[in-house]
């Protein structure tokens, strides 16, 4: 479990992937704020302040990289997370130049995904973790 409620948003138009990864990081503990665009998350990031966010690079009308991008030029400085079922090479270079934490390719393992946000999120949002004998 997280050790406190991070506020995790994610992106993707596709609405089965939105609803399953919602239902994996409520699960592992976080709060979850679910979008089918990045125009919605745009209207409404300056309310949530998500912790985290996991963002597909490729959606109509604004991809994930112009999302990141437009984030980035108004100095919200969240991490993310980006997605894709299109790994190139050129994909994984604009993931890289935009400062995302990670790029998963879809489909992926759940646990990559938590790991991914583990780290995303530092020290703070970690796994908790049990003290061991003597301690």
């Amino acid at each position: 479990m997280a050790t406190s409620k991070a506020l995790i948003a994610v992106v993707d138009d596709d609405s089965s992937v939105v609803r399953s990864l919602g239902r994996l990081l409520r699960l592992a503990g976080y709060e979850v704020a679910t979008f089918g665009s990045a125009q919605d998350f745009l209207g409404a990031v300056s309310i949530l302040l998500p912790q985290c966010l996991v963002l597909d690079v490729h959606m109509p009308e604004m991809t994930g990289f112009e999302l990141q991008g437009r984030l980035a030029a108004q100095g919200d400085c969240m991490p993310v997370i980006m997605m894709t079922a299109y790994d190139s090479p050129w994909t994984r270079a604009c993931a890289r130049r935009g400062g995302s934490f990670g790029l998963l390719v879809k489909p992926f393992d759940p646990q990559e995904l938590l790991g991914a946000i583990a780290e995303a999120l530092g020290p703070s949002h970690g796994l908790v973790n049990e003290p061991g004998p003597g301690e």
